[in-house]
């Protein structure tokens, strides 16, 4: 068979093994066949002999005096019936009764009797007087089971094969026809290999597969051989280097094997392609591909894979570069988003690890984190620090750190210029910072150190150290370039922080300077607020609880535009205008109006200074509660409405007329005046809490609504269900807040009388006011109280004019006031020697507490307050 092609032999060693499998499968039936119907012939037998004994009158027959007589024809007819070769019936000595051959009776049967006798059924194959036969012994028993003859009956093996004689030429037949099959098929499949192989032998096939592996990979291009569907077929030693495949990549689709997808795509489309270059990791591959069906091929392609090493370099160095200017475009997008100076350092560490450094840490001077100018005799703080891993033996975050001279860091600082250490393990002036932690760094594998300083004009904010463990090189000086450039830029953005950070400090302390930092003692309401800065700093929404006379309390609710010190400044004028205005005991209209004006004026005066921000557009809502009368008056400037809990817990918003901002000018503001129930809840607030750009006022104020509606009764409780439901972040605007539930003074602490326009009129109010103090348990007001009194009713009487009205009311102090319709003022002066009067409001200034004047629609109230003993 050497000179056979290997078609040929492939040809011959298949028929034979098909013929082999032919006879075997042949032989395999007939000893079935054989095996089944001698099985089938004792079965047989058996079954026979078994009726045969147990037919009526078989036993009987054996006592008859000639038992061959009776039994012979029956046997005879028995046979021919069954188709079995011979029926023998013998007595228990094994003489025959019956046989075929009549020769053959009364002789001694062939065969074992031994299982017979002892009553159990025997098959056996033996040779006997007709041939080699397969025969079944029977026993025959009486009614007592004794065993009284017994009988045979068997077949011949002639008989017993002929079976499988007769299906033999049909098997022989199946086993040509299949071999037929078979043998045809195997050349049409030589056939095919024939031309495949080209009619080559196994010595020319085995030869020529051995050069073409020696070639394939012993060539130092990569080669690549992928089939129609895009599945890769073959790949050498060198195109599984450079493109870095899976071992069992063959088989496998081009796209699933993890290739760039423009490397992917260009090897699954089996286009031409001349020198293309494509990156495959730190390679730049030239690949050329052409397609394998030209001429009548398989459907594919096959591609040639070679390493651009001329290239290696220049891309190594064009890709160096275009990393470091992408860092440092990232920088200036991801450094300083923020105005925080520990977030902006914790961001100039995160961009420099791992795309520069494994390790990245910020140290600042301590003022600098505070918004101050930092001072280079001040210890650093440990600001941020970001690596590839949480456990190195660094200095911790917070930790205050003093850098000996001869470190990096304070070389840096010093000499302000980034100074590199290329390997830390040789670096005694960095070791002897500490040397113990030193010792655990450089054992932890960190080996190389770049220290920059934070140089922010002609300030020094701190320093920044980049550390390497994992590349094996050290930093070098183009590094060294990069690293300066990276803390520059963070610099400005930290210093921006700093001085943002001072900024709002300053307003912070202004601010809370300004700000009402406890509210005033007074009976007539309950007090509660809240005030929340924005996220943008500090605003300028305030508020005030202002006491007044009479026992009455001013509330106070303003907005200024803008945030930051500006704003700060203004609400502090503001606020400080409405004090010295409420002094003056004038209606909320009133108040807003000499407000409204103020503003012009600031707004006027610093237009022609330029370079401020205008105060135009601030609003405020002043309101003044009377807990005699338990009504409340008031008027807005541009304001959000107030809201009021009734004590039964409905909400409303008050129809308070909406007057213009203030600054604006030109229209009056109007008044509203509610009665309220005592127990009813005041809420005043700035639009922070109900608008913002998200939001519309109208929506804002439904929110209100159902919060207040859920508040518990107190004014401390309302305040925190209003901020737990409106507030889930910090308010993008200031929040003022503040909740005020009214009381009522008692009818029994109020006290009043009509005066007749008579000076002797003065003595029985003297008398009626003394009886009140008595039962007010308040005699030893009585001297100074009358003497009050007395003065102002007779000033009251002789320049004011009727109707006069006194009125006395026991608060937190005594407080005595006198009503007449005149409208002029009284003063207080010096009076002289000769003079003979003048000297009553004198008297009543030195015994009062406070006295003063205010003007009603009707006239004006003298009034004076004396503290309780």
């Amino acid at each position: 068979m050497r000179g056979r092609s290997v078609a040929g032999q492939v040809f011959v060693l298949q028929v034979v093994i098909v013929l082999l499998l032919v006879v075997a499968a042949v032989v395999a039936l007939v000893l079935q066949v054989r095996h089944d119907t001698t099985k089938e012939a004792t079965n047989r037998s058996v079954a026979v002999a078994e009726a045969f004994a147990n037919a009526p009158g078989t036993r009987e027959a054996l006592t008859s005096p000639d038992p061959t007589a009776v039994l012979q024809p029956r046997a005879e007819a028995a046979r021919e019936a069954t188709g079995v070769d011979f029926i023998v019936v013998m007595n228990t000595d094994g003489i025959r009764y019956t046989h075929p051959k009549p020769d053959r009776i009364g002789k001694k049967f062939v065969g074992t009797l031994g299982p017979a006798l002892a009553g159990e059924v025997l098959t056996e194959q033996i040779t006997g007087t007709i041939g080699p036969l397969v025969q079944a012994v029977v026993p025959i028993k009486d009614p007592d089971g004794q065993v009284v003859g017994l009988v045979s009956a068997g077949m011949t093996t002639a008989n017993v094969g002929g079976a499988a004689d007769r299906q033999l030429p049909l098997v022989l037949i199946a086993a040509a026809v299949a071999l037929a099959l078979a043998t045809a098929g195997t050349a049409l499949v030589s056939k095919r290999l024939l031309r495949q192989t080209h009619g080559l032998g196994p010595h020319e096939m085995t030869r020529m597969y051995e050069h073409h592996d020696a070639v394939l990979h012993a060539v130092r291009e990569g080669v690549i051989i992928v089939g129609g569907e895009g599945q890769l077929l073959l790949a050498n030693d060198e195109a599984h280097r450079l493109l870095d495949l899976p071992a069992d990549a063959e088989g496998r689709p081009v796209l699933d094997l993890g290739l760039a997808p423009d490397t992917a795509g260009l090897l699954a489309s089996g286009r031409v392609a001349t020198d293309e270059v494509h990156r495959v990791q730190d390679r730049l591959l030239a690949v050329n591909q052409r397609p394998t069906d030209l001429k009548g091929g398989p459907s594919g392609s096959v591609a040639t894979l070679r390493d651009s090493t001329e290239l290696r370099a220049l891309s190594g160095r064009a890709e160096a570069a275009r990393e470091r200017l992408n860092m440092l475009y990232d920088a200036g997008a991801a450094i300083g988003t923020s105005l925080d100076v520990t977030r902006t350092a914790e961001e100039l560490a995160e961009l420099a690890v791992p795309r520069f450094a494994d390790f990245a840490t910020v140290d600042l001077f301590d003022p600098v984190l505070g918004g101050g100018q930092p001072e280079a005799v001040t210890p650093l703080r440990r600001t941020a620090f970001s690596g590839i891993r949480k456990d190195a033996p660094l200095y911790p975050v917070g930790e205050r750190i003093k850098f000996v001279d001869s470190s990096p860091q304070a070389r840096s600082l010093s000499g302000g210029q980034g100074v590199v250490e290329p390997r830390l393990s040789e670096a005694p002036g960095w070791r002897a910072q500490d040397v113990e932690r030193s010792a655990q760094v450089v054992e932890y594998g960190i080996h190389s150190l770049i220290a920059v300083p934070l140089r922010a004009g002609s300030l020094v904010l701190g320093v920044v150290s980049f550390w390497r463990s994992e590349k094996a090189e050290p930093f070098d000086a183009e590094e060294l370039a990069l690293g300066e450039e990276l803390a520059a830029r963070a610099a400005v953005s930290i210093d921006n922080a700093r001085r943002y950070t001072r900024e709002h400090s300053m307003a912070v302390t202004l601010q809370r300077s300004l700000l009402p930092r406890t509210l005033p003692e007074q009976s007539a309401l309950e007090m509660a607020y809240r005030y929340l800065p924005a996220q943008a700093g500090v605003g300028g929404d305030w508020f005030d609880v202002l006491p007044l006379s009479g026992a009455r309390v001013a509330l106070v609710v303003g907005d200024v535009v803008g945030h930051g010190l500006h704003a700060a400044a203004t609400m502090g004028r503001l606020r400080t205008a409405v004090h010295n205005f409420s002094a003056l005991d004038l209606p909320p209209d009133e108040l807003l109006a000499l407000l409204d004006e103020l503003v012009a004026r600031i707004d006027q005066d610093e237009a022609q200074e330029g370079g401020s921000a205008p105060v135009t557009g601030a609003t405020c809502l002043y309101a003044i509660y009377d807990p005699v009368s338990r009504r409340c008056t008031i008027a807005r400037a541009g304001h959000p409405p107030p809201a009021l809990i009734r004590p039964d817990g409905g909400v409303d918003f008050p129809d308070v007329p909406a007057g213009p901002p203030l600054g604006l000018g030109g229209l009056p503001f109007e008044t509203a005046e509610l009665e309220l129930a005592e127990g009813s809840r005041l809420v005043l607030y700035t639009d922070g809490l109900v608008e913002d750009r998200e939001r519309d006022i109208d929506v804002g104020l439904e929110l209100l609504r159902t919060a207040l509606a859920r508040a518990g009764e107190s004014p401390e409780d309302t305040c925190r269900a209003v901020l737990d439901a409106r507030l889930q972040d910090r308010p993008s605007d200031d929040i003022a807040l503040l909740v005020a539930r009214t009381r009522a003074l008692a009818a029994d602490r109020i006290a009043e009388w009509q005066v007749p326009s008579e000076p002797s009129a003065v003595a029985g109010v003297r008398a009626s006011v003394t009886r009140q103090l008595a039962r007010w348990d308040l005699d030893e007001l009585s001297f100074t109280t009358e003497l009050i009194l007395s003065e102002l009713v007779t000033n009251a009487i002789r320049y004011g004019g009727a109707p006069v009205r006194v009125r006395m009311l026991y608060d937190r102090s005594l407080i005595c006031e006198v009503y007449d319709s005149s409208s002029t003022s009284p003063h207080l002066r010096y009076a002289a020697m000769t003079d003979e009067g003048g000297r009553g409001l004198f008297l009543v200034a030195q015994v009062a507490d406070r006295w003063g004047t205010r003007y009603t629609s009707a006239g004006k109230v003298i009034w004076a307050e004396q503290q309780l003993p």
